[in-house]
């Protein structure tokens, strides 16, 4: 957990240096801190997880995906990096930031979670062709949950 002392001294320096964003991984653990226009920073601390994930029942037969491949928990993804609300656009008259059949880099913006009023853009992390959207457009996820499919390319 960070300490309020160095919570300070990070906003200090975004402040004194105008900065937009500020974004720090130590190990497991993340801060994020954005803030729009001259407003006090916003911070979104994610500490690495306590807790191990429960068991996975197993599959029944032939429960694999429709498209006959692996079923999602098995084949390559993006998870989310977060708790939040899922929107695959910038707004409700864009298109969505990626849709099945796109290929995405790395770098790619694939959609984003909004957690306490924050947007946050989620990247691919990887190169491939999206196979399969499993969120809907405004659906709260949770952290770790398999955003998208990806068959790597």
């Amino acid at each position: 957990m960070i300490d309020l002392k160095t919570l300070r001294s990070l906003i200090k320096l975004m402040v004194d240096n105008d900065l937009s964003e500020l974004d720090l991984r130590d190990g497991d653990e993340t801060v994020a801190m954005k803030r729009a226009g001259h407003g006090a920073p916003v911070v979104m601390h994610q500490p690495a997880p306590h807790y191990a994930p429960p068991p996975m029942a197993p599959a029944a037969p032939g429960a694999a995906s429709a498209g006959g491949g692996a079923a999602p928990e098995d084949a390559p993804g993006i998870e989310s990096p977060m708790v939040g609300t899922f929107y695959s656009a910038a707004d409700p008259d864009s298109p969505p930031f990626v849709s099945v059949g796109d290929s995405v880099g790395p770098d790619t913006v694939v959609c984003i979670i909004e957690a306490m009023k924050v947007f946050n853009e989620v990247k691919a992390g990887m190169s491939g062709v999206v196979e399969r959207v499993l969120v809907e457009n405004a659906e709260p996820v949770e952290f770790g949950q398999k955003l998208f499919v990806i068959r790597p390319s």
